[in-house]
């Protein structure tokens, strides 16, 4: 499918921009799914980028959800917007201060996690660092979700949420990076978290190829 044939589509149906392996798109679109939005997806290259993502979005970055009336082009403002606008939610049912936790979770995730994240997974590029090391640097987020999943079974509640779908690809990154010192670690609530969210009909629905969406088709999980 093509951008053209995305476009021929009925134009009141959200338009999702996205690329599988972006974490940032994978939740996403996992909040799309969750949330019961009808949408559609344009896989981007990032070699070959369509013209028509910078001109809705100069930052020419995924995601990006493109509206009837607006532009959508921050992953955690397209994750709060599906939660405000589709027909199964959540989100509705949690508490302020529930809802205040998960937002600073996902905070914690979005910035000093990722930061260390970035230096673990390109290790390569950080000489004066041992791998290890670096992969060290991560672990105090990491021992943050453990104490949420020893109270919950997810990290707000007992039920799968926001704060779980927006800051799950960031993790199985990092698991991604070295499996065997993932498992290794003592942290074997987030172990299980991560199993659970990784074989979960939500993730391999997010993780099926925009052409196979409407069909009946395997999902490629790389």
């Amino acid at each position: 499918m093509d951008y053209v044939d995305v476009l021929s589509k009925d134009t009141r149906i959200p338009l999702l921009f996205s690329y599988r392996r972006c974490p940032y798109a994978m939740r996403a679109r996992m909040a799309l799914i969750d949330s019961g939005i009808d949408f559609n997806v344009y896989e981007i290259s990032f070699k070959n980028k369509p013209h028509e993502i910078i001109e809705i979005s100069p930052k020419g970055t995924v995601p990006v959800l493109r509206l009837a009336n607006k532009v959508i082009d921050e992953s955690l403002d397209i994750m709060m917007w599906a939660y405000a606008n589709g027909s199964s939610s959540h989100y509705s049912d949690l508490d302020k201060d529930v809802i205040d936790t998960g937002l600073e979770l996902i905070r914690k995730n979005d910035h000093e996690f990722k930061l260390h994240l970035d230096q673990y997974k390109y290790f390569t590029n950080y000489p004066s660092s041992s791998k290890d090391a670096l992969g060290g640097a991560c672990l105090f987020f990491i021992e943050t979700l453990e104490g949420m999943l020893n109270l919950n079974k997810y990290l707000l509640s007992d039920k799968i949420s926001f704060a779980d779908i927006a800051i799950f690809p960031f993790i199985r990154q990092f698991a991604g990076v070295d499996m065997n010192f993932f498992t290794s670690l003592k942290f074997h609530r987030v172990q299980e978290w991560l199993s659970d969210l990784t074989s979960s009909e939500l993730f391999m629905n997010a993780m099926i190829k925009p052409r196979q969406r409407n069909a009946s088709a395997q999902t490629e999980v790389p």
